[in-house]
């Protein structure tokens, strides 16, 4: 393998080796990795558009610079303030000097962050009823959000999409716009006194296509020509460069392209500071902006009881509300030290190498069938491209692989990546070919930001990004290509299933026959009273129409409604619940506290009020207890919370949309607060042989917890034994007992499972999950084990005694009469590619 690596390394470095690595820097990205980044260790980090890593090496600096020297508040006149402000200073130089914007000409405003920047320019500046806000389509939502500003104000707004024009030489790029947005007009001023505002983003931060500069100059300076048929043509320009990405990695030059406003984030640029940014701008367009508010700082006099205020002439003092986050401001030095060493066009030349590296191989990759596996977004032509690749994956049926999918999947192998639209609906829509009414669409089908629906009516709605910093490495690029090549390219003639492996006699079918479903019982039952903690096992247990009587029937809620699971509490594990059905007593055990807390579950012996709460697509009636049982509760996960009890007949299904995702998969019966049914049964044999995988595989297990993988990881009601290893994913009916239950298919594990309580220490690995999406992986889902739903509901609801014991026999359904492989029983959905939200029990 290491030699395999060495000849790949070695073609690479054929082709890119002028480029990659800093071979005329001070130290090379090997070193650089080395003794700057040790804390990656392995790590694949690929998401530097949305935040670079900060210099081990730079952090030591800054933390000795203030450990070593005073600084006071630069409003005051004392010696360690008069030392802010000379390093505040200095800062907004290098600042200026990182752009080539001459200090007589323009002006550096420190500001939260590059959105408080462009939230500045929009709210002061001079917008009219003749004036216009236009901007590209490529351009992030805070950009998009100027056009409150200038709508609230009777401007018109207008997107447009811009082209390189090479054969005109005149004009080197085409606009085209789209149709113009208004609230309200007045012709109460003529257009040429009108002042409007072009924005556009110097790197697309969801294609990494690189804007042609020269459109400043263009707009600026020869507006008549290019928008001579618009109302606005006539009017005074003014230009915004959003530069937050693309100055990472390419330094912009305002000799040549003198913006008017240029916006900058600090974290974007080297990592450190978080909270910071600055608005470089024009003098003269400094002038125009007419800022309402005044604050600490930015006056020289002001009255308490009198309209009066004298507001301060310099430029920076007049638009810093405040005091300035002096500290961070003092730390940049370090940051920009750092890119100088190496040299911006040595930075840019680096990732480029590694972008190209990536697109190219990502091209190539063809599935068995010979369709193309990558669909990348922008680069045609001769584009400028930046250190971002863009794209989206296909199966070899033409459909779409999710991309949270990938996301999710890439996390497990150690890899650090962005999904979705990343904050830029304009490229969004643009690339991924989303028209108005798709958008509109997948809004009422309940798709917002962040969330799981990524592939709706057969279209993606986001897409996977890569993206590269000074810091990164042909090894980083290598290992991401091989988990694309090892995780989504279908090297068998067939279609990837659901038993997807390296190789193909891991299908249990091919060499065993048939699952032999005789002689199986019921081994172990689960009942988890609190939902997320731990739950407690029985000899024999009632059924209710809710599933095990008692099962989920409580949980625990943050004061400010949101709902505790060990997803976002691990420490959930560490608390156990019992139930004693003899003496109607909850008890409750936590390490953290001395005493068990026992709660009587009569209905009548507790004090409670009652409220309504909302839990995947269903609506509760639910009781809360007092303030002491909400104390142990606090106490013992180390935060506040309430406990909630679902009331006994309230509860009921309330849709959002016919196609959310949050759907619970047991649409028929009531629930408590299980995720999506009312039982999951898992099998021993399938542990056992999920356990001879991951053993085989033990460098994924977190240091110092143990190997072994039990069925307690997977929360189960029911542990079944003596089936085939995974039989039960073709049972579609079963009796268990004198119970009747259906399968509502597999169940879609998440990263609970790799969580591991160690003598009260919750540790986290990649174990079993990584090797379960090796192999029990479709379209997203990673399933194992069933969702079941008990058919005997009505008989319960009439009083008959039902149980469930160990020892139970288990009928599965027996209607595969022919040797064809059995296909996963999975849940209705309307759309081919739509994945069930990852849940946890």
């Amino acid at each position: 393998m290491a030699m395999e690596l060495d000849q790949d390394k070695e073609e690479f470095l054929k082709e890119f080796g002028d480029d990659y690595g800093y071979p005329n820097g001070p130290k090379s990205v090997d070193q650089i990795r080395a003794s700057e980044f040790k804390r990656l260790d392995g790590s694949v980090y690929l998401d530097h558009a949305g935040a670079t890593l900060y210099s081990e090496l730079q952090m030591e600096a800054v933390f000795r610079q203030l450990t070593t020297n005073v600084y006071g508040n630069p409003h005051s006149q004392s010696d360690s303030s008069m030392a802010t402000a000379d390093i505040v200073q200095e800062a907004r130089q290098q600042v200026l000097e990182y752009c080539n914007a001459s200090p007589k000409y323009y002006r550096c405003i420190f500001t939260s962050g590059a959105t408080a920047a462009l939230k500045l320019v929009g709210e002061a500046f001079p917008w009219s009823h003749q004036s216009c806000f236009m901007y590209t389509m490529e351009n992030h939502n805070s950009v998009l959000g100027i056009r409150e500003y200038a709508l609230e104000k009777g401007a018109a707004a207008c997107a447009v999409d811009i082209e390189e024009y090479v054969h005109d030489r005149r004009s080197p790029v085409k606009i085209s716009r789209h149709p113009l947005k208004r609230r309200s007009f007045t012709d109460d001023e003529p257009a040429g006194a009108a002042y409007s505002l072009f924005a556009m983003p110097s790197e697309c931060n969801f294609s990494g296509v690189r804007f042609n500069l020269d459109l400043v100059r263009i707009i600026k300076e020869d507006s008549e020509r290019v928008l001579e048929d618009s109302h606005f043509h006539r009017g005074k320009w003014m230009v915004l460069i959003d530069a937050a990405k693309g100055c990472a990695t390419r330094k912009l030059d305002l000799s040549k392209c003198p913006a008017d406003f240029v916006v900058l984030s600090f974290y974007k640029l080297f990592g450190y500071p978080t909270g910071l940014g600055a608005l470089i701008i024009h003098e003269t367009a400094a002038k125009l902006l007419k800022k309402t508010y005044f604050s600490g700082g930015t006056v020289a006099a002001s009255m308490a009881d009198v309209d009066f205020v004298k507001r301060r002439e310099g430029i920076e003092e007049s638009f810093e509300n405040g005091t300035l986050s002096f500290l961070s401001i003092s730390s940049i030095r370090h940051g920009f030290k750092v890119l100088n060493s190496l040299s911006m066009e040595a930075i840019s030349r680096h990732t480029g190498s590694l972008a190209v590296y990536l697109r190219k191989t990502l091209s190539n990759l063809r599935h068995k069938n010979g369709d193309y596996v990558c669909i990348l977004y922008g680069g045609r032509n001769s584009v400028d491209m930046g250190p971002t690749v863009s794209f989206n994956l296909k199966r070899p049926d033409g459909s779409w692989y999710g991309y949270r999918e990938v996301e999710k999947l890439a996390s497990l192998s150690g890899i650090q990546l962005r999904t979705g639209c990343f904050c830029n609906p304009g490229a969004c829509a643009k690339y991924l070919g989303l028209s108005h009414q798709d958008l509109l669409s997948n809004v009422e089908a309940g798709h917002v930001c962040w969330d799981d629906n990524d592939v709706l009516h057969g279209k993606p709605t986001g897409a996977v990004r890569v993206s590269l910093g000074y810091m990164s490495t042909y090894e980083d690029a290598k290992k991401f290509i091989d988990f694309i090549k090892e995780s989504f390219v279908c090297t068998w003639n067939h279609p990837m299933s659901l038993y997807q492996s390296t190789k193909q006699s891991d299908f249990y079918w091919g060499f065993k026959g048939l699952p032999q479903n005789v002689g199986i019982r019921v081994k172990s039952i689960i009942i988890y009273p609190i939902k997320s903690c731990t739950g407690f096992c029985v000899e024999s247990w009632p059924l209710s129409s809710t599933g095990l009587l008692h099962d989920r029937e409580w949980l625990l809620k943050s004061l400010a409604g949101e709902i505790l699971t060990q997803k976002k509490v691990p420490e959930l594990c560490s608390i156990s619940a019992f139930v004693d059905l003899n003496q109607a007593l909850l008890i409750v055990e936590s390490p953290r506290c001395k005493e068990k807390l026992v709660i009587n579950i009569k209905s009548d012996s507790y004090h409670c009020t009652e409220e309504e709460i909302g839990l995947h697509a269903q609506r509760y009636v639910v009781d809360s207890y007092d303030e002491d049982v909400n104390t142990w509760f606090s106490n013992a996960i180390g935060r506040q919370c309430i406990l909630l009890r679902s009331s006994s007949s309230n509860n009921h299904v309330c849709f959002k949309t016919k196609n959310s995702v949050d759907m619970c998969r047991d649409v028929k019966n009531r629930l408590n607060f299980a995720n999506e049914a009312q039982f999951l049964l898992i099998s021993e044999e399938s542990v056992s042989d999920l356990h001879s995988r991951v053993k085989s595989n033990a460098k994924n297990v977190a240091q110092g917890a143990s190997v072994n993988i039990s069925s307690n990881r997977f929360r189960p009601n029911l542990v079944v034994a003596g089936a085939e290893p995974y039989a039960e994913d073709t049972w579609k009916n079963l009796r268990i007992g004198g119970n009747l239950f259906t399968s509502l298919g597999g169940c879609n594990r998440c990263q609970v499972i790799n969580l591991i309580n160690e003598g009260g220490r919750i540790l986290k690995s990649n174990e079993p999950l990584s090797t379960l999406a090796s192999y029990r992986r479709m379209k997203g889902k990673i399933l194992f084990g069933i969702l079941l739903r008990c058919e005997s509901v009505d008989e319960i609801k009439l009083g008959k005694d039902q149980w469930l014991r160990v020892g139970d026999e288990v009928h599965p359904d027996e209607n595969l009469n022919g040797r064809q492989p059995p296909q996963a029983h999975l849940p209705e959905t309307d759309d081919v590619n739509g994945d069930v939200t990852l849940r946890f029990l």
